[in-house]
């Protein structure tokens, strides 16, 4: 399993819980590379966007403008 496969594993089981939920995608997010970020956003927003858009927004918004910021 890769990591990209286990963070999403991961989110699906804390997905009962909005701040573990946040929690979890943040601390995965950190172990990924750029396009795997790019898959899991996708992925995210298709399975939880219906419930946790806001979270999504939110730390993908912050990733985006934290590798803007790096290539600056």
């Amino acid at each position: 399993m890769n990591m990209l496969e286990y963070v999403k594993m991961i989110l699906e089981k804390v997905s009962f819980d909005k701040k573990l939920f946040e929690k979890e995608l943040k601390k995965g997010i950190k172990e990924l590379l750029p396009i795997e970020i790019k898959e899991l956003k996708n992925w995210c927003y298709e399975k939880f966007g219906n419930i946790y858009n806001t979270i999504l927004n939110k730390v993908f918004r912050r990733k985006s403008l934290a590798l803007v910021r790096v290539r600056s």
